[in-house]
């Protein structure tokens, strides 16, 4: 069973990680797909792999043998994985085990800095914001959702959301303009 997916930046391919621990390379063709590759990347679910945007020949899951490891970072499954889009070197993971952790790239077979955060919750989905670096929107599974600022090793949560009755497994950001914001919250903007 396909449990997660990510297009490399050309559209070309993607990654999926599947149920019994391998994950394919899937080429995309106006006409067909193919397996390019398929490689078994541990003895548990594949649930996040992601394409590094930066450097596309790069395919990151949780935990993999392939290039390098890490697997004292997060103590349980890695739920999520997402790229800075705002920083070449810096890599977000959420796991089952609550923290989300930020890795630099240059050394992710050991972790440089221990910079991480624990959210309360199995962070399943993060999302960053497209336009404020290293701002981050966490779903936070039984604690609801988190906005976390991170600064350099500094990592704080800002604002979280916990009001509603259910799992939060997904988040995404707002992407219209500020004034849309306002209207939406009946404030007036004033530029």
């Amino acid at each position: 069973m396909c449990l997660c997916l990510d297009w490399n930046p050309s559209a070309t391919s993607i990654s999926t990680g599947l149920s019994d621990g391998s994950v394919l390379l899937i080429s995309i063709d106006k006409t067909k797909t193919s397996i390019l590759q398929e490689w078994k990347a541990h003895d548990f679910e594949v649930w996040a792999t992601s394409f590094d945007t930066d450097q596309p020949h790069l395919v990151y899951i949780g935990p993999s043998e392939i290039a390098f490891q890490n697997s004292k970072g997060h103590q349980m499954g890695v739920c999520c994985i997402a790229k800075s889009p705002h920083d070449p070197n810096t890599l977000f993971t959420g796991s089952y085990d609550e923290n989300l952790r930020v890795w630099d790239v240059r050394s992710i077979s050991r972790l440089v800095n221990e910079t991480s955060i624990n959210l309360g919750g199995g962070v399943w989905r993060i999302k960053n914001h497209s336009v404020v670096p290293r701002l981050i929107l966490a779903a936070c599974m039984h604690n609801g959702f988190a906005i976390v600022k991170v600064d350099g090793n500094e990592v704080k949560v800002v604002e979280t959301y916990n009001k509603h009755d259910s799992l939060a497994y997904g988040a995404d950001w707002y992407r219209g303009s500020i004034r849309d914001v306002c209207k939406m919250q009946h404030i007036n903007y004033i530029n």
